[in-house]
């Protein structure tokens, strides 16, 4: 079925990332439709469409970072100016689910926050959801509309499989990504190992063993997002002591805080890290002053194919079929 790009569906962006919106629209060969968004002198969000929505599949995308409390309300603002402009049907397109940490009720009293974004955007409008790779499958549950959990195994994989490492290894730097790391393993028919650690803060974390035989290898390490690199710092410091040759870490987003940036620029374990655009680098990060490579990949081809396989009712899921 040919997607009649011009006229069936609209792509509209946020401003949380409007880099990786520019880059989805090129791909799919059309331009970010129009909308104004502005705040008021008091801090409230605004926005006017300024093209007409009815009848159409309308695409909005938002990541929830930075300031996911800021992107969240202009998304919800969005989705409502657009359902009141007579839309056909709006997918909410969060390359970056925020809150998604907040998946649990693991002490007394605190909230299950990523369910309850779930429901605002449900309530907002929405009447579908795309996003990547969700910190914690159990997400897709807390939603009563159609969502998409796009990955960025695809796209990293093609780059691991580029960089012809002479011995690789995958490696999970905690136990609750043992599956993700398989995945790779087995597509990249290569051994795997696990490091078993201890969060002793909320950036703080203890690696304490590795299960599984690194010595002269080249490390690749997988994980879904890094934000004050205490999982990404520990366990690549035990793995050096374990006698890794190289060691290049693979995270899908990259929501960087000020403490993470200040451990990353003391970072001495790590070679590599690779990071996607999910979320655009915190303002005021110079990448120059990394002891170590940041290479960034773009996920836009990614989710310019599943705009359009949702827009002609096809499958989102062969597209992780093989890789």
């Amino acid at each position: 079925m040919k997607t009649n790009v011009n006229d069936s569906f609209v792509v509209f962006s946020g401003t949380a990332n409007p880099a990786l919106a520019e880059k989805v629209a090129n791909c799919l060969g059309i331009q970010l439709s129009k909308i104004d968004i502005k705040r008021f002198p008091d801090g409230e969000s605004f926005c006017q469409v300024q093209e007409t929505v009815r009848g159409k599949d309308v695409f909005v995308i938002q990541s929830g970072s930075p300031n996911p409390n800021d992107a969240y309300m202009e998304l919800f603002i969005i989705i409502d100016a657009l359902k009141r402009g007579s839309a056909a049907r709006i997918t909410a397109i969060l390359p970056y689910y925020g809150y998604a940490r907040q998946d649990r009720k693991d002490q007394p009293r605190v909230p299950i926050t990523a369910k309850l974004i779930a429901n605002l955007l449900t309530t907002a409008g929405a009447d579908r959801v795309l996003t990547l790779d969700l910190h914690a499958n159990q997400i897709q549950g807390f939603f009563d509309i159609p969502l998409d959990q796009l990955h960025a195994e695809p796209v990293i994989l093609k780059y691991i499989r580029e960089m012809h490492l002479p011995r690789p290894i995958v490696v999970s730097p905690d136990t609750g990504g043992a599956k993700t790391a398989h995945s790779y393993s087995r597509k990249l028919n290569t051994g795997l190992a696990i490091v078993a650690k201890q969060r002793t803060g909320d950036s703080t974390v203890d690696a304490f063993s590795v299960v599984g035989d690194v010595n002269g290898c080249d490390v690749i390490m997988v994980d879904d997002m890094t934000a004050t690199g205490g999982t990404l710092s520990a366990a690549a410091k035990l793995l050096r002591a374990q006698g890794a040759k190289s060691i290049h870490a693979f995270v899908t987003h990259f929501p960087l805080t000020q403490k993470g940036m200040e451990r990353l620029q003391d970072e001495a374990y790590i070679d590599e890290l690779v990071v996607t655009d999910s979320i655009p680098l915190r303002e005021g990060f110079d990448p120059s002053k990394l002891p170590f490579k940041l290479t960034v990949l773009s996920v836009a081809e990614l989710i310019a194919e599943a705009i359009k396989r949702i827009h002609d009712n096809e499958s989102v899921n062969s597209l992780f079929v093989s890789n």
